[in-house]
């Protein structure tokens, strides 16, 4: 399948180079997009030289810090219009092992969606402290309660859609952000029938840099498990 790895970006310049490197070491024609964020430490400059070596490796640059969310949004249309046939997403700070990658593409090809999942075998976290591991894992079981929505890692954000069955969700209607936007994801994929698959990952607290984890985003995600089980019939696809 033709494949691209989106990759959003602020500040990533300790990380940018090593992850494109390895990303593209992992697939035979995978392509990797750089999703950036005006980063002031210079990350978009770092991936236009790469670029200029390398055909697969591709930068949307957008104009300021706009958000996990509508960065991905705007890395999966460009997938889309370029005609890629699977689209993975990833954080760029090497808490997802590239090496997964041929795992979940294996697995797209009987499935829609496939998640790399830290809670589907246990509790595979490593270098966070308790507290963050507690609000993850209360909020993915708060997830799951409230929407019905079978996972159990619904706000990881490494894994792989097939682009027929992302297609048909309209980007331009996702506002949420951080784990607001993987559970909103995950629930349009699911109540428009999506053959969604979890595999097993271990997530390693990142390298370098600065987590881009708030407290809005927190919240956001609150709110927005009522919103998708009250209105759990407007999410399902108007454009096919």
């Amino acid at each position: 399948m033709k494949s691209i790895v989106v990759i959003p970006t602020y500040n990533e310049i300790e990380n940018i180079e090593q992850i494109i490197n390895e990303v593209l070491s992992k697939i035979d024609g995978l392509n990797i997009l750089i999703v950036d964020d005006n980063s002031p430490d210079g990350t978009a400059a770092a991936v236009k030289k790469m670029m200029a070596i390398d055909s697969r490796i591709h930068l949307i640059e957008r104009p300021g810090k706009m958000g996990l969310g509508t960065a991905y949004c705007d890395g999966f249309r460009y997938a889309l219009d370029k005609g890629f046939e699977a689209i993975f997403e990833m954080d760029a700070d090497f808490s997802h092992d590239p090496n997964e990658l041929p795992n979940l593409l294996k697995e797209l090809e009987t499935n829609d969606l496939v998640i790399g999942s830290r809670y589907i075998k246990g509790v595979n976290v490593i270098n966070w402290p308790l507290s963050r591991l507690i609000l993850s894992y209360g909020a993915n079981m708060y997830t799951r309660v409230i929407t019905g929505m079978p996972l159990m890692d619904a706000t990881g954000g490494f894994k792989c859609f097939r682009a027929s069955k992302l297609s048909e969700i309209d980007l331009r209607s996702v506002k949420t952000n951080g784990y607001g936007f993987q559970i909103e994801m995950n629930f349009r994929m699911w109540v428009n029938g999506a053959r969604i698959k979890e595999i097993p990952i271990i997530f390693v607290d990142r390298r370098s840099g600065v987590s881009k984890m708030n407290k809005s985003i927190i919240y956001e995600a609150i709110f927005l498990v009522w919103k998708l089980k009250i209105f759990k019939g407007s999410f399902k696809n108007k454009k096919k």
